[in-house]
């Protein structure tokens, strides 16, 4: 059949259908050039180091030593730091906004902030966590006898969770209104309390969606560079607790890319991108198949 017997809706959908086809195509190669890309700028880099550039623990570009392990550690634990202080908050603005305040002043008020903090720049948390959060957790520190220094990896994850909270909250707060009405008519008409019905009906219902969000925010987390840069200490050594200054992958690439004056330190600290790209992939993938496991239990 040629294109001019087709009926022009037939035309249209034809024509939207190669435009998906071509978006999704530019899509695949954008990743695989970006991927290609910093791989051949990171060759100086692996042909020096090899594997042991993923485990080495000394960064010093004076003497062409450079190690990706404490950076790798600085961005897994503030990550995974402020995504553990976050759920539980995140998980109860979804609950709130989607279940008991779904309308009114009071939900439209609580909703603009949410969208006001994810639209916030990074760099404005960043000097408020400089000035308020890094003096409060220097007197925590003070109080609890450890080395004030203020900056660190708890301090980190604290800028973090509150940058990760509006993304969980907002997909979770979607999934927890799509809960079809029925379901949970018929648990209240069984004689289930509201909280019954949170608990075993719109949680299980909506926990792939909620799962989903919290996977955002954590690839969110994994990325995030200015914000952290200011209140992390930038030191590039494996922290020895929470509160020590640290450094994280994206940070370390701030902070000394525009200084790499050395073609093997250039190129180190693209692989240090590399391993980012990679890490973030591979979290992504594992976070779609735990999300599609649990999407087929429910």
């Amino acid at each position: 059949m040629s294109i001019q017997s087709l009926s022009k809706a037939g035309r249209s959908e034809l024509f939207f259908q190669g435009v998906l086809y071509l978006s999704a195509c530019f899509l695949v190669v954008l990743v695989f050039a970006i991927f290609l890309s910093l791989l051949v700028h990171s060759i100086p880099s692996i042909n020096e180091f090899g594997v042991g550039f993923l485990f080495g623990k000394i960064w010093d570009p004076v003497f062409g030593l450079f190690g990706a392990l404490p950076f790798l550690v600085g961005t897994l634990l503030t990550s995974f730091l402020a995504l553990l202080i976050s759920i539980p908050f995140s998980l109860s603005i979804s609950i709130f906004l989607g279940e008991y305040f779904t309308e009114g002043t009071f939900s439209s008020v609580l909703k603009s902030a949410i969208e006001i903090l994810a639209g916030i720049p990074s760099i404005i948390y960043g000097f408020w966590g400089l000035f308020v959060l890094v003096p409060l957790i220097r007197s925590l520190q003070i109080k609890l006898g450890i080395m004030p220094y203020g900056v660190g990896i708890f301090t980190a994850s604290l800028i973090l969770f509150i940058m990760i909270i509006p993304y969980s909250a907002s997909i979770g707060r979607e999934v927890v209104q799509l809960v079809p009405s029925e379901f949970k008519e018929a648990a209240f008409s069984l004689g289930a309390t509201r909280f019954e019905v949170i608990r075993k009906v719109i949680l299980p219902y909506a926990r792939s969606g909620i799962l989903a969000g919290i996977l955002l925010a954590l690839g969110r987390a994994l990325g995030e560079t200015m914000a952290v840069t200011m209140v992390i200490g930038n030191v590039n050594v494996i922290p020895d607790s929470i509160f020590s200054p640290a450094n994280t992958m994206a940070s370390v690439i701030a902070n000394e890319f525009a200084e790499a004056m050395e073609n093997l330190h250039l190129s180190s600290l693209v692989q240090i991108g590399l391993l980012l790209f990679v890490v973030t992939m591979i979290v992504n993938i594992i976070g779609r198949h735990i999300v599609k496991k649990m999407s087929v239990e429910s």
